[in-house]
Order: structure tokens, then sequence, then C-alpha cells
């Protein structure tokens, strides 16, 4: 499975981006994905997941209310659409996929894409 990100740039404050992640390969639809981020300095962290159906999401605390995850299994794509960035935002994302159906941090995740570089100038 490969995993290409795209989406990324540069936007102000305030704006907003949608981050897509196409995976090639079989089997999409049968695992939950992820988004993370790292910034500068900063260990690799998660930002959210969802299902193998889409039906259940996660967020981390710093995002909630602003990104929203979601998958299109006839495209092959999980999608981030994030919303009211912060300079504290930029990062390079992650897109990722579980192992099995569901995410579990303690399971780890088994094939991660290349990033791409997201800016939030203030």
């Amino acid at each position: 499975v490969q995993l290409q990100a795209s989406g990324g740039g540069l936007v102000q404050a305030g704006g907003s981006l949608r981050l897509s992640c196409v995976a090639s390969g079989g089997g999409f639809s049968r695992y939950a994905m992820g988004w993370f981020r790292q910034a500068p300095g900063k260990d690799r962290e998660f930002v959210s997941a969802l299902t193998w159906s889409g039906g259940s999401t996660k967020y981390a605390e710093s995002v909630a209310g602003r990104f929203t995850i979601s998958r299109d299994d006839v495209k092959n794509t999980v999608y981030l659409r994030m919303n009211s960035l912060k300079p504290e935002d930029t990062a390079v994302y992650y897109c990722a996929q579980a192992s099995g159906p569901y995410y579990d941090p303690a399971d780890g995740m088994r094939y991660w894409g290349k990033g791409t570089q997201v800016t939030v100038s203030s």
C-alpha cells in the first residue's frame, strides 16, 4: 500500500485547507485511517482518525471543532478539512493506514505517506 498526501500549502491564520490522501493497493475500505502531524523540533502527534466505515471519528483536543476527517472508499481517499487554522497548526501532515478496521494507538499504524507541508502565517 502506498499513501500519497496532498493539499498542503501556505495559508493565513483563520483560513482553511483540505488535505487529501490517496491510497493505492487493495483493501482500503477495510482499514481505519488517520492523520498525524510533526512540527519543527517536535515529535509527531496524532491529529485525527476514523474507522473503516467512517462511522466513528477521533480528534486531538487541539483540533476538535476545527478539523473534520472523512473518507471516500470509491476514490480510496481520506480527507482532512482544516478550518480556522492557527499558526500552531504549522507542521508536516502525514496520513496513515491502521492495521485493522479501528484505530488503536497501542497498535500503531502500518503504512505511512510522505507528508504534506502546512504553513499558517499570523
